[in-house]
C-alpha cells in the first residue's frame, strides 16, 4: 500500500484545520453516519475524476467530471456536518484530507479501481441506483442538513442513475466484446452490493431515531430496478457470490490507500498552506 505523508499540526494551531484527539465526540453514532454519507460520495467523485482527459469521448470526459464535482459537493455538505456534530474542530477538508484509511467509512464499492469505462459504468449503475433510493428516503430525515442536502442531491443522482443505466443497456446489447466487458465490469462489483444493505448497530441507531433510513426496506426496489436494467440490455444477473463487507468498520481493500495517497498528498505535505 502507498504511503501517506505523516500529518503535521503546528503546535498551538487552532480554527479549522485544528485537531485534539481528546476532545469528547458529541454524538457518535451520527459522526459515523455521515462519515459514511460523505466517504461513499468523496470517494466515487475521487475515482470517477481519474478518468478526467481519458475516457471514451470529450462528452463522457465532461459528463463523469459533472458527476465527480456532483458527489464532491454532496462530501463537502455531509463531512463539514460531521465535523461540526463531532465537536473536534475539524471541517470538511480536515476530514477529506488527514484522516488515515482506516478512519473512513465509505462502502467497499466506491473504492473499487475503474478498470475499463464498462467496469465504471456498472459500479455507477450500481451505486447511483442505491444512493438515489437511500437519499428519497433521507428527505424527510430529521437532521435538518441531511434532509436538506438529501433534496438537492437525490436530483443530481437521478441523472447519475439514468446515465449508468443507458451505457449498461448500451454496452450489454451492443457488439460482443461491449457485452463481454460489462459482463465482466458487473460480475466485479456485484460482490460489493450486499454492504450496501447491511444494517449494523450504527444504521440501526440512527434510523430508529428518524434520522438516517433503513436500506433493508428498499431492498426488494432496487433490485427490481437492477433487473429491469438488465433485461432491457439482454443480460443476466451475475450470480450470487459471498458478500464482502468491513467498508463501514474501516477495513478497506488495498485499493483506498493508493487513492488516498494521490488525493491527499499535498495538503498532508503543506497542512498549513492556504488557496
Amino acid at each position: 500500500m502507498a504511503s501517506l505523508p505523516p500529518i503535521d499540526v503546528p503546535k498551538g494551531a487552532t480554527g479549522a484545520g485544528a485537531f485534539d484527539p481528546r476532545a469528547e465526540v458529541r454524538d457518535r453514532p451520527l459522526v459515523d453516519y455521515l462519515l459514511r454519507l460523505g466517504d461513499d460520495s468523496l470517494i466515487l467523485g475521487q475515482r470517477l475524476g481519474e478518468w478526467c482527459g481519458h475516457a471514451p469521448s470529450v462528452e463522457v470526459d465532461l459528463s463523469l467530471a459533472n458527476i465527480a464535482l456532483d458527489l464532491i459537493g454532496q462530501a463537502t455538505h455531509f463531512l463539514n456536518h460531521a465535523g461540526e456534530v463531532e465537536g473536534r474542530d475539524r471541517d470538511g477538508d480536515r476530514l477529506a484530507f488527514h484522516r488515515d484509511v482506516l478512519d473512513y467509512r465509505n462502502c467497499l464499492l466506491v473504492e473499487q479501481p475503474n478498470g475499463d469505462f464498462a467496469q465504471t459504468m456498472a459500479r455507477q449503475f450500481l451505486f447511483s441506483t442505491w444512493q438515489k433510493l437511500l437519499f428519497e428516503r433521507l428527505t424527510t430525515s430529521n437532521d435538518e442538513t441531511i434532509a436538506a442536502v438529501a433534496a438537492k442531491a437525490v436530483k443530481e443522482v437521478a441523472y447519475h442513475e439514468e446515465l449508468a443505466a443507458e451505457w449498461v443497456i448500451r454496452l450489454g446489447d451492443g457488439t460482443e466484446e461491449s457485452r463481454q466487458r460489462m459482463v465482466d465490469g458487473l460480475g466485479w462489483n456485484w460482490r460489493f452490493v450486499p454492504e450496501l444493505f447491511e444494517m449494523d448497530e450504527v444504521a440501526r441507531a440512527i434510523a430508529e431515531r428518524g434520522i438516517g433510513a433503513d436500506v433493508t426496506a428498499f431492498r426488494d426496489d432496487y433490485d427490481n430496478k437492477i433487473r429491469a436494467v438488465l433485461d432491457e440490455a439482454g443480460l443476466d444477473a451475475p450470480k450470487d457470490q459471498r458478500p464482502i463487507l468491513g467498508g463501514r468498520d474501516g477495513h478497506h481493500s488495498e485499493h483506498l490507500g493508493h487513492l488516498l495517497a494521490a488525493m491527499q498528498h499535498i495538503p498532508r505535505s503543506y497542512p498549513e498552506a492556504t488557496w
